[in-house]
């Protein structure tokens, strides 16, 4: 029987991969997350395509226009989908689902669907395909797949790298062109990608891109004061502008310099702040897909609320407050993944599984 093998380096990976150290779990959550990533990766349908059409030969179906990422309903949850399936296998490579993962990861990473996947990526009229959010995701998804030495890992990373490095190269060459940041709270949301971004160019060593988005966080950000959560949520937001930007900037900043940044961004955040603070967001209708959103920015929140803290000075005040929120947002949003409902079970897993064990930390 084929398991993943997991092995830890700690004294050599930069701070954000030694969190994998801590990555928990428990198995029959990790079993529930597998299942949901399983049951879609490979499943056309429903299926909603962002596809610009050349001409009426452009009218194909999803596994003939992606052949890696046409499942779980869209292209980019697809991609972390994918993703999920790798991080579990890491942080638990006995489990009973990790042959059914690692098979479904084999039939997914192959050459000849990663160059037809290349090929429609690079075709006219879709430079902008899945810019920021499923690019980024794709760079997750191949950072993972770096980190892991295991022989079938660093296979599908080399199969893999034709669309790395061209998702990469994108962002070489959208950044510098984009004069403001988006702060939405939904794909186009460019603070989180950059974190995403962020961490796949110190694992892959690309000094270049780290400059860059470095760069670009403090001068989109960096200015930044008086936010006011009291405009959030948006009704179908997954994630949060504010603490998007919150959590992007504790990766650029040393812990003195963002806790001062920080006080200026975010003033109502004090110690001792009222324990309601951030409250999590309620959905009424689950089976509504953009409805549906507010479960994943509890669990986007909670993640990015877990990075803002442990960017800050040992003993600052504000980290009980913030840690706190973390909570509630977390106990909220893993209530909210399930397979009832296909609007949500697409996708939130892999949102569960990015916080549970602690990814982006």
């Amino acid at each position: 029987m084929r398991f993943c093998a997991l092995i830890i380096v700690v004294f050599v990976l930069p701070s954000f991969v030694r969190a994998d150290a801590n990555a928990s779990i428990d198995q029959e959550s990790a079993e529930r997350f597998a299942r949901l990533a399983l049951d879609c990766v490979h499943r056309e349908y429903p299926n909603k395509i962002s596809h610009v059409m050349s001409s009426a030969d452009d009218a194909r179906t999803p596994h003939e226009l992606t052949p890696v990422f046409y499942g779980c309903f869209d292209w980019h949850s697809a991609v972390h989908g994918h993703w999920l399936l790798v991080r579990l296998c890491r942080v638990q490579p006995h489990a009973s689902f990790a042959k059914d993962a690692m098979n479904a990861l084999d039939e997914s990473f192959t050459v000849e669907r990663v160059k037809a996947e290349l090929d429609y990526m690079t075709a006219m009229g879709r430079g902008t395909f899945e810019r920021p959010y499923g690019l980024a995701w794709l760079l997750q998804l191949t950072a993972e797949l770096r980190e892991w030495d295991d022989p079938d890992a660093q296979r599908w990373s080399k199969i893999l790298e034709p669309l790395e490095q061209e998702a990469a190269t994108r962002f070489k060459i959208w950044l510098p062109k984009l004069s403001h940041p988006v702060r939405t709270g939904e794909h186009s949301q460019t603070a989180f990608s950059l974190g995403l971004v962020l961490d796949w160019a110190k694992t892959s060593g690309d000094a270049e891109m780290t400059q860059l988005v470095t760069q670009r966080a403090k001068d989109f950000y960096f200015k930044d004061a008086g936010a006011n959560l009291a405009f959030e949520p948006d009704g179908q937001a997954f994630l949060s502008p504010i603490i998007a930007e919150a959590d992007l900037m504790r990766r650029v900043l040393q812990p003195d310099e963002f806790a001062k940044w920080l006080e200026r961004f975010l003033p109502e955040l004090k110690p001792g702040s009222d324990k309601g603070w951030l409250k999590p967001a309620v959905v009424l209708d689950k089976s509504d897909g953009h409805l549906v959103h507010l479960d994943g920015l509890n669990l986007s929140r909670s993640w990015m609320l877990e990075g803002i803290a442990a960017g800050l000075p040992s003993g600052d005040g504000r980290i009980a407050v913030i840690n706190a929120a973390a909570r509630a947002h977390r106990t909220s949003g893993i209530a909210a993944v399930s397979d009832e409902h296909y609007e949500g079970g697409h996708w939130l897993g892999s949102f569960a599984v990015y916080l549970v064990t602690r990814r982006g930390v």
